[in-house]
């Protein structure tokens, strides 16, 4: 059954074909973050590839901000084959597959290196084959960062500072019971929704990467900031299987080395850009807490039971497995 929310996305998308008649294939590509974030950057550098490469026969559309509405819907629009394309993180799937909440479990690298070691290794490929059985291609992995604690009650430097906090956390059961473990008041939101919801008191923070707190300049509604760093997130580009099986030998390919040039171009700005987002922030007025490692450590013990827990809901397969891919890529 199609929602309103698809409905109104088909026909958004059926307005924007006659502005594509030129080209023989249409590429509707949907994402929920700002035209200034990385990743969207990353995705016109996608375009770019995809366009000239294809001498103008794949015309590659961006829609950003959750204008095809949120990253769930967005999934099922390309499972449907409303949309053709999307960026999701890479959570979001643990809804179809419960092997997925592995990848964003609390504490669970201990660097962004050790992170994309796995995803882009043995393990994470056999994480992509898993979405073929939801009627989709799985194209890789992008950055949506390092997550990080904003508030407005007080400055978090322990678990004990979360007690009672409402904090905005995405539709993701493995986030919503990493905060339960942690104390705090976690309240599942659309991201579009947290904005507002800060600025009107409904909610009195979230976490989200530096360059998303940048980006959708949530600075502007928190006083506080701490560097957490409770979970290494990603987003996992995904094409309609359908719609990528019509595509030429010649085009697919030209798909794939466009979004792993896209991966590259995008941990260039990352890079370029990590070290000034603390200064903004800062600049702003938001007071910032760095986080020590041994601060961190007591955030990471107090989670451990989320960690155990997902074991059973993820399938003691899926999960040791992964958990040996991480052990192996710190050299332990």
């Amino acid at each position: 059954m199609f929602t309103k929310s698809t409905i109104a996305l088909s026909a958004i998308l059926s307005a924007g074909l006659a502005f594509t008649a030129s080209a023989e294939t249409v590429i509707k590509v949907g994402h929920g973050a700002a035209e200034s974030f990385h990743m969207h950057r990353a995705l016109l550098h996608f375009e770019e590839l995809v366009e000239a490469g294809s001498n103008g026969e794949i015309d590659v559309q961006i829609f950003p901000s959750s204008q095809m509405g949120p990253d769930r819907e967005m999934i099922e629009g390309v499972q449907t084959g409303v949309l053709e394309m999307a960026i999701p993180p890479s959570s979001f799937f643990a809804g179809w597959d419960p092997a997925f909440a592995v990848i964003e479990l609390p504490y669970m690298y201990a660097s962004k290196d050790i992170a994309f070691d796995v995803l882009e290794g043995e393990a994470g490929d056999g994480m992509i084959a898993r979405v073929e059985d939801q009627g989709l291609v799985g194209l890789g992995w992008l950055e949506l960062g390092v997550r990080n604690v904003t508030n407005n009650v007080r400055p978090i430097a322990t678990p004990a500072d979360l007690e009672g906090v409402k904090l905005r956390t995405m539709q993701v059961p493995a986030h919503v019971a990493t905060f339960q473990a942690l104390g705090a008041n976690p309240t599942p939101m659309n991201f579009g929704e947290v904005y507002s919801a800060l600025q009107q008191g409904v909610i009195d923070g979230q976490e989200n990467p530096l360059a998303i707190i940048t980006s959708q300049r949530f600075y502007e509604v928190q006083k506080y900031l701490s560097t957490t760093g409770h979970v290494f997130a990603v987003y996992m580009p995904v094409i309609s299987q359908p719609f990528f099986d019509s595509l030429s030998a010649e085009h697919q390919q030209l798909v794939r080395d466009s979004m792993a040039a896209a991966r590259m171009h995008q941990a260039e700005l990352v890079s370029a850009e990590d070290a000034s987002q603390l200064d903004e922030i800062r600049a702003a007025g938001v007071e910032v807490l760095e986080l020590t490692a041994e601060q961190r450590q007591a955030f990471a013990d107090a989670t451990e039971s989320v960690r155990l827990q997902y074991r059973d809901e993820v399938g003691a397969e899926a999960y040791d497995a992964w958990i040996a891919a991480v052990a192996d890529a710190s050299g332990n």
